[in-house]
């Protein structure tokens, strides 16, 4: 399965903040591939944008080729690091993008997405990340394919939920894995796979590996795992294998393969928790 590896801006300047609307409130996706596929508008186009929810990148992006077709001119040059690999980027790449009428940050990172292109069944012209869930509380519905904004009068009271930990360069929560003590964990919805795990306790030499498509081509070791996620115990996760950390200080990343196992999850980055609604798949 493909997944999405996250993306680190090497730059001085504070992310774009997402702007909190009162209307629309919610905008529909696709889920495919293991990823969340949303339809965005800019005005130099009346064609669409393909881009995907990727809570793991520190900030949006816009693929390189798509700044060039839309005649933009590019940001101050960056580098940008990634898993194993440095980039050129461009920021910051203005750009007024909605999605179905929900302003989306204004500020992006033109980088080349190429490879991640390739790996899918479509080209990404973009990446809508983790600036967008900041100073917003956001509903993913896999059951009915919807992103909603809500109010936190209408965060579900009764939902199981855990602290989230709102980092500099990601969001993320507690989870245990293999009977492990809480480990942090990037939420990241660009991920489309159940777990990236960072651990020395298996050895890679003995697990089989496949090859993940992100930003750049790896070899991950994959095995099984065992997970413990707001009171819920996820067995036989298929989980790839780190000797080193993806980010400093952080675990591995909590992909889609889990999340989209609960009816809905929401993001609340003013009273950071992570809320699920009820299991689609229980294991």
């Amino acid at each position: 399965m493909r997944w999405l590896l996250c993306v680190i801006i090497a730059v001085q300047a504070a992310v774009a903040r997402g702007e909190v609307t009162s209307s629309p409130t919610e905008f529909p996706f696709e889920y495919r591939e293991g990823l969340i596929w949303v339809q965005v508008q800019v005005t130099e186009t009346p064609e669409p944008l393909w881009f995907l929810l990727d809570s793991g990148a520190e900030v949006s992006v816009l693929n390189l080729a798509t700044a060039r077709r839309l005649g933009l001119a590019l940001g101050e040059r960056v580098k940008v690091s990634s898993v194993q690999t440095t980039m050129t980027g461009y920021w910051p790449q203005k750009l007024s993008a909605t999605a179905s009428g929900v302003r989306l940050p204004s500020d992006f990172l033109a980088l080349d997405l190429s490879k991640l292109s390739a790996a899918c069944t479509q080209s990404v012209d973009g990446l809508i990340g983790a600036d967008f869930f900041k100073a917003r509380i956001v509903q993913i519905d896999f059951g009915a394919r919807k992103i909603r904004l809500l109010n936190a009068d209408s965060v579900p009271a009764k939902s199981e939920s855990s602290p989230l930990e709102i980092r500099r360069c990601g969001l993320c929560v507690m989870a245990s894995v293999d009977g492990s003590k809480p480990q942090r964990l990037r939420v990241d919805t660009g991920c489309a796979t159940a777990l990236q795990w960072v651990t020395t306790r298996v050895q890679p030499e003995r697990c089989p590996s496949k090859v993940a498509i992100g930003l750049a081509e790896l070899t991950i070791p994959q095995t099984q795992t065992t997970v413990v996620l707001a009171g819920h115990t996820f067995r036989d996760v298929p989980t790839g294998l780190h000797r080193e950390a993806i980010f400093a200080g952080e675990k591995g990343l909590l992909g889609n393969g889990i999340l989209s196992r609960f009816d809905t999850v929401t993001i609340d980055s003013r009273a950071r928790r992570l809320s699920f609604g009820r299991l689609r798949d229980p294991q």
